[in-house]
């Protein structure tokens, strides 16, 4: 079990490293593992300011995660027209938003029970 909860840990830090690279936005991190009946264990969402940078932000992610930890997202969808795109590893699953799209689905409080952390960015 602790080995899995360094892996899924070194799988978050490498998400966020990916999104900070391309200067994603607004990084939050959703703690699902308290709550009954979830997909996943956590979430991570964040936003870019077009579909060039989700795009970025998802290419940015996808290649960290390759390069550090030699894994593949299990699934990727809404690369198309890139307003919400979604990054599932399995036990973390990765939402790219252009804002517009991020708040009218108000994810976070969707899931209001989650344990939440904001990435704190310096640019």
């Amino acid at each position: 079990m602790a080995k899995e909860n360094r892996s899924t840990d070194q799988l978050i830090s490498a998400i966020i490293n990916g999104i900070e690279d391309v200067k994603g936005k607004e990084i939050t991190i959703l703690d699902l593992r308290d709550i009954e009946n979830t997909v996943c264990d956590y979430f991570i969402i964040c936003e870019g300011t077009s579909n060039t940078q989700v795009s970025a932000i998802v290419n940015s992610i996808q290649k960290k995660v390759s390069k550090e930890l030699k894994d593949n997202p299990w699934h990727t969808e809404g690369l198309d027209n890139a307003e919400w795109v979604l990054i599932d590893y399995v036990n973390v699953v990765v939402h790219v938003f252009q804002k517009h799209v991020r708040e009218y689905y108000d994810i976070e409080s969707l899931w209001g029970d989650a344990k939440t952390t904001v990435i704190e960015t310096s640019y």
